[in-house]
């Protein structure tokens, strides 16, 4: 609130009204504690509306994988409290393996996720069972790895949702830009200074510029969503390749990502280019985009496009976020800056598991999984750099 006004001082003041800033807001509002959001632009109009939607176990490293189940299990707690417009949908996703190099890395998938107690929700597919799963994928398919328990959402309007309830309950949510962060509050543009017993970065690939030295970069990615189709795509599908495009490489890169959507409708991704600070449509890159959906799905070529749109997603290092106490952001007094942000394309999935580890440590209550690989202050060892 600002100086001057009357009533207690926020405990958390969270800039960001994402996914991540929402999750957080309702986490700790819930937990007891005096919270204030401040969004500068459209409720969850970032990252959360530039990504797809998709709930997804990844196991690209054990800490991704410990965060990822975790935050589809509190996913999976949430859903009888979701609105009906939040859209979820336990379509589950197909990896879609190529040839039989992949399939080698379906089963690598399928046997990691057993051994960690997953057996009952993955299955291979041959090629057969593949068709019959996903008639419009083409044929000379090896298989594919299904992940029964991976879903879908709409994420605007989970984050209105959820910051809708954190009003209910007593929060705050305030519009303006933040252009100071300090850990006893923030200054907005207009010169207003909020007060609080400690602030939240949570604003994506803006989070730099208010906490400058973290190792966050952006990454753009484009979308395009079609007419409304029922019954065309049953899953989320996701080809093997998307796991090389998508972390290791610094250049910029297309994979098959075929979303189905409640309404019929099928999102079209995926994009990832580094270096790039505009936000328009890239013709050449949404027609690379395009046409590799095509060779999976041939006859996704002659439907309809509706829109098309480019965004951008905060990128670590090692593909994992920042969560937790910011060292060089501590005050004389104790109070400090912490940080949720660089979740990159797994934001919406893990925000729910971010909220909950952050409030956790914020009250010094004990975290369900290790909050060490997440933590800022972690060491960075991929050689590669931002990939």
């Amino acid at each position: 609130m600002s100086a001057g006004e009357a009533g207690p001082l926020p405990d958390l003041l969270i800039v960001g009204g994402g996914i991540v800033g929402a999750a957080i807001a309702w986490e700790a509002v819930r937990a007891g504690l005096r919270v204030t959001v401040v969004e500068s632009g459209p409720i969850g109009g970032g990252a959360s509306a530039a990504g797809m939607g998709h709930l997804v176990v990844m196991d690209d490293s054990d800490a991704q994988f410990a965060l990822t189940r975790y935050s589809l299990d509190c996913w999976m707690e949430l859903r009888p409290l979701l609105p009906e417009d939040a859209e979820y949908d336990p379509c589950g996703t197909l990896w879609i393996a190529a040839d039989e190099e992949e399939m080698g890395e379906v089963r690598r998938k399928q046997a990691y996720l057993v051994a960690r107690g997953a057996a009952q929700a993955v299955e291979v597919l041959d090629p057969a069972q593949l068709r019959e799963a996903e008639p419009a994928l083409r044929e000379g398919l090896a298989g594919a790895l299904r992940v029964i328990d991976d879903a879908v959402v709409y994420t605007p309007c989970v984050v209105r949702w959820l910051l809708d309830e954190v009003v209910r309950l007593g929060g705050e949510l305030r519009t303006g830009k933040v252009v100071e962060l300090h850990p006893g509050g923030a200054r907005l543009a207009d010169g207003a200074w909020l007060s609080a017993g400690a602030t939240v970065n949570a604003a994506g690939v803006w989070a730099p510029r208010l906490t400058p030295g973290i190792p966050v970069v952006p990454r753009k990615g484009h979308l395009a969503i079609t007419d409304r189709y029922p019954g065309w795509v049953g899953h989320q599908l996701v080809e093997l390749g998307y796991l090389k495009s998508a972390h290791g490489s610094t250049s910029d890169s297309v994979a098959f990502n075929v979303q189905p959507r409640r309404t019929g409708q099928l999102l079209i991704g995926s994009s990832r280019q580094f270096g790039v600070e505009t936000p328009e449509v890239e013709g050449e890159m949404l027609g690379r985009m395009l046409r590799r959906a095509v060779e999976y799905m041939p006859g996704i070529g002659d439907l309809s496009v509706l829109r098309v749109w480019a965004g951008f997603r905060p990128a670590t290092p090692d593909n994992l976020p920042l969560i937790g106490r910011w060292p060089a952001g501590e005050g004389e007094d104790g109070r400090a800056v912490w940080l949720a942000t660089g979740h990159e394309g797994l934001g919406i999935t893990t925000s729910l598991g971010t909220a909950r580890l952050l409030v956790d440590q914020l009250l010094g209550r004990p975290c369900p999984i290790p909050v060490e690989p997440y933590w800022p202050t972690r060491s960075w060892h991929n050689g590669e750099g931002h990939g």
